[in-house]
């Protein structure tokens, strides 16, 4: 943390810049207080010469849109954000930066784009490894499963982050934190070049993008793995040898773990191995490291001393802060802008023709003598041929331009684009999962633009570089290898390297050294969306390019490099035709393709009931209608206004039956055509304007449901000389068994009237052949049967045949609200304060109890087979044995915090279970708990768009699992 400078902002919107907090490769972070309340938040500022480039504006609004989705947990809620870059975004009040600095503080100046988070306290790992040394094993597993339960949010959408490394990590008092959502947030180094290009420069490379394949959810894996192999060492894994060789050392040699704790050995391992399929996912990481979640291991501290002693201080300078006066600004000598002599600038700085294509020169080889090799040459690994793709060799100035196509892969942080970098497909669209368009199999070493008329070439103003190399930051301490050891890399060693853009790391090197060609590593070609389709009058000599080059930094790989470029303003026609890929497997983590799915139409009201019928349709009430999908292909079939707010669609025969809120009906599954009707206020016999509450149960074609009626009940005549009492109007109620087949009543009998308007709700919790065991529902109690219970629920036994009311018990302490199943052995299972307990439904005797997550609650078991399924508060679910009660096994859904236990559905086989939450579906092996995949429907990224926050619900048939949220429809294939 340091002073302001008299170039930087005093203020973001509304908030009041007090200090520069830290700096990284493309944005600076300031420190500054909220003018509303008082608070104080971390600004994050992109450089202003990155920032002038189209390109990453776009990229730089995705991550921060990633961001925002993500909020919770592991990652700082967004506070604010300059607003897709509006005018009044940042202000400078300095005396001779008053009309330059800030958004939109100058005409000629770019607008600020930046992102406003709450401050909490944390080290950068980096910084953490450097004062204190390698983490113990607790604090390696709180940080391993906190940054893995935040990865497997992200693989549930279908996405990769690409945002990891030691200063992107942060360790707070509680646990850690992420702070880069994609490949800018997590930039080595970050450069605007001219003629529109931007360089980014990441910290790492995976065996996947040193032999030019795709990353993927398995590739966030290997990094993570790189970085507790980090934070247990205080060194990375693949240090021993020549840096040139680096990039072959990721893709063949095998990690040095021997200073890794044993305990953690074999997991670091697997998430390095070379193999993409064979690393573990994200949510078996998460529960291998803490079972209880981060957040439950770090309860009563996770840091070591020295570390919660460095965050205290930090905690505390910073809330010392003052808004600095004009004559604070401060102007380094390191911070004032010097001319460069021409023989200093790297050469891949210099304006490069846009259209001549050089050979890639190998190591020792002058960079004006170009040599073209094979793909036979072990030392240049066969590239794949993409979009137009600048790749420049670190150390060698050599530019290599390919055209051809290739299949887009996730390089928009959370999601995968389709051209512009600054969509967020992976976000917006689930279905962007499906084959990939022809991919080049083609070894190639030089490739070229497409030829056509060109304009005489002039190279545009460059525009002031914005180094990835900030002016200064800590210097590792550590007595192991440094973190980001500069020398040690390829073309980035030497005088010329820059230092530290990671909070507290040590030296990062910047785009290019000083040590010439001998430096250079292995150039790989990574695969990166196509361009888009340009606006007519577009020039190829004008188009915008990101420039991203992947390269041995920080103590997650030391040596290699790579550099490709995306298009941003062109379409580049293929050289040649290929047949499609195979469709790609699906990613461990990843949820299967969905075989269709259905959105409800935003011009007819939200759903409010969804059930199946049978194995062949999916019937969704509203307001106004009902209507039908077919399961088969996700199609709608037919609309009913007369099923409107509808509930249940069963089998009644051949023929589905709703019951609407006046009537029940039996409609044509083709067509939906009314068949039947039977209307509550005059269907059923001595009960008048009947009133029908939700059903509580069906077995076959019987369903059982609670409905009230008004009586007049006449005053007494009055004694002689008394005035005439009223009448009274009294609500009866009764428990009723319907023959939805015969379309008769089977039996009624009196119960106890609901609180006003009097319908009881009830639920049959377990069918024994003799009888059902019913609870009423405790919205529907009145305050004097609440205080009768005293507090407690009750559960009431009806004789199945005749419908007499045989008893009525209570359970423990189980209240009138507790989650309670039973089974038909006689057996029920409530949830008791925080534990899950087991009683024998005749006789209230405790058979076996469930400890519980501390200040958690269990929801509404689901029992089959020997297993009765279990979900939590906490976010947790298990299973145990129905027997026993002895914990089979028990797993996070890894959803941050505390809310309503997830609902829980067991596909048709029994082998997989389902939970369903606010935040997303999570698939798990019911025999043993391995979490499969996971789901999340994060809806379109539009800033006007309503925002969703309807739980999600599963419902299975046959082989599919029909997920809801709201109006979207998905049907999985499941086991």
């Amino acid at each position: 943390m340091e002073a302001l400078r008299r170039d930087d902002p005093r203020r973001f919107g509304r908030f009041t810049v007090l200090a520069r907090f830290q700096e990284a490769a493309s944005a600076v972070q300031y420190v500054a207080r909220d003018t509303a309340t008082g608070e104080i938040a971390v600004i994050t500022a992109a450089r202003p010469a990155l920032a002038a480039v189209p390109a990453f504006r776009r990229r730089f609004q995705a991550e921060a849109r990633t961001a925002e989705r993500l909020a919770g947990g592991w990652v700082a809620p967004l506070v604010d954000s300059d607003s897709a870059a509006s005018a009044s975004a940042a202000a400078a009040t300095s005396d001779d930066t008053a009309d330059k600095a800030g958004a939109g503080g100058a005409a000629d100046g770019p607008e600020l784009l930046w992102t406003a988070t709450e401050y909490v306290p944390a080290l950068p790992l980096a910084e953490a490894i450097g004062i204190a040394g390698p983490l113990p094993e607790r604090a390696l597993r709180i940080l391993g499963a906190g940054i893995a339960e935040i990865l497997s949010r992200v693989h549930a959408g279908g996405a990769v982050l690409q945002g990891l490394a030691p200063g992107t990590v942060l360790l707070a008092e509680d646990g850690p934190r992420l702070t880069a959502f994609g490949p800018l947030g997590a930039a080595a180094a970050a450069e605007a070049k001219p003629g529109g290009q931007l360089s980014v420069r990441l910290g790492y490379l995976t065996p996947e993008q040193v032999e030019g394949k795709e990353v993927g959810a398995p590739s966030d894996l290997f990094v993570l793995g790189l970085l507790l192999a980090y934070a247990a060492t205080g060194t990375t894994p693949f240090t021993e040898g020549p840096p040139e060789e680096a990039a072959r050392r990721i893709a063949e040699a095998d990690p040095e773990l021997d200073a890794v704790p044993e305990e953690l050995r074999e997991l670091i391992a697997g998430c390095l191995a070379k193999d993409p399929a064979e690393r573990p996912t994200a949510g078996t990481v998460a529960a291998e490291l803490a079972l209880e979640g981060a957040a439950g291991l770090a309860r009563g501290g996770w840091l070591p001393e020295r570390l919660a002693a460095a965050v205290a201080d930090q905690e505390a300078r910073v809330r010392a802060l003052e808004v600095p006066g004009e004559a604070d600004a401060t102007t380094p000598e390191d911070a004032r802008p010097a001319e460069e002599p021409e023989d200093a600038r790297p050469e891949d700085a210099r304006p490069v023709d846009a259209v001549d294509a050089v050979a890639v020169a190998p190591p020792g080889a002058p960079a004006e003598a170009p040599v073209t090799r094979t793909p036979a040459d072990p030392q240049v690994p066969a590239a794949t041929t993409g979009p137009p793709v600048t790749a420049e060799a670190y150390g060698t100035g050599a530019t290599t331009e390919s055209h051809g196509t290739t299949a887009p892969t996730t390089t928009e942080g959370y999601g995968t684009g389709s051209g512009d970098i600054g969509e967020d497909r992976g976000t917006t669209r689930f279905l962007n999962t499906g084959p990939k368009p022809p991919q080049s199999d083609r070894a190639t070493t030089q490739l070229a633009l497409p030829q056509g008329p060109q304009q005489p070439h002039e190279p545009p103003p460059a525009q002031p570089a914005a180094s990835g190399a900030p002016e200064a930051g800590h210097h590792h301490t550590y007595g192991s290898p440094a973190p980001y050891p500069a020398a040690l890399l390829p073309g980035s060693a030497g005088q010329g390297a820059g230092r530290s853009g990671n909070p507290g790391g040590g030296p990062i090197g910047g785009p290019r050294g000083t040590d010439g060609p001998q430096g250079g590593g292995p150039m790989v070609a990574l695969p990166l969306p196509s361009a888009p389709t340009p606006p007519d009058g577009s020039a190829t000599s004008r188009r915008t390019l990101i420039t991203i080059a992947a390269a041995a930094v920080g103590g997650i790989v030391v040596g290699g490099g790579a550099v490709a470029a995306i298009g941003g303003g062109e379409s580049v026609a293929a050289t040649d035709d290929r047949p499609a890929p195979k469709p790609r497997r699906t990613l461990p983590g990843r949820p299967p393709e969905p075989r269709w799915t259905y959105s409800h139409p935003a011009s007819e009201s939200s759903p409010l009931t969804t059930a199946l019928w049978r194995d062949r349709l999916l019937v969704v009430t509203s307001e106004s209608q009902a209507s039908a999908v077919d399961l088969r292909t996700g199609k709608r079939v037919w609309q009913r206004a007369d099923a409107a707010k509808g509930q249940a669609a069963l089998a009644a025969g051949d023929l589905c039956f709703v019951a609407s809120p006046t009537e029940f009906l039996w409609l044509a599954p083709e067509d939906g055509t009314v068949v039947h009707r039977v209307r509550y206020a005059d269907g059923f016999t001595g009960l008048p304007n009947l009133q029908v509450g939700r059903l509580a149960g069906q077995s076959g074609p019987l369903i059982w449901f609670a409905g009230s009626h008004t009586v007049t009940v006449k005053a007494p005549k009055p004694k002689k000389g008394k005035k005439q009492a009223p009448d009274r109007q009294v609500v009866q109620a009764h428990f009723f068994a319907y023959d939805i087949v015969r379309r008769a009543e089977v039996w009624r009998t009196p119960v106890p009237a609901g609180r006003a308007p009097g319908t009881p709700v009830a639920r049959v919790v377990a069918e024994r052949s003799a009888d059902l065991l019913v609870r009423q529902d405790a919205v529907t109690l009145t305050p004097a049967e609440v205080k009768a219970a005293k507090g407690k629920g009750i559960i009431r036994s009806f004789d199945r045949t005749t419908g007499k009311l045989q008893w009525a018990r209570q359970y423990g302490t189980a209240a009138p609200d507790a989650a309670v199943t039973g089974d038909e052995d006689g057996v029920l299972y409530a949830a008791v304060g925080t534990d899950l307990q087991s009683f024998e439904a005749d006789t209230a005797k405790p058979l076996w109890r469930v400890a519980g997550t501390a200040g958690s609650v269990f929801g509404t078991p689901v029992v089959a087979g020997p297993f009765v399924h279990t979900s939590e508060r906490s976010q947790q679910v298990g299973a145990v044995e129905r027997e026993t009660g002895r914990l089979v096994w028990r797993r996070s859904t890894e959803v941050p915090g505390i809310g309503n236990a997830p609902s829980l559905a067991l596909s048709s086989s029994g082998k997989t279970l389902f939970a369903s939450d606010a935040t997303q579906v999570t698939a798990f092996a019911a025999a043993d708990g391995e979490r499969l995949w996971k789901f999340q429907d994060i809806g379109v990224a539009d800033p006007k768009g309503a925002t969703v926050s309807a739980s999600y619900r599963t419902f299975t048939v046959g082989g599919s699992a029909v997920v809801q949220r709201d109006r979207s429809f998905y049907a999985f294939p499941v086991a």
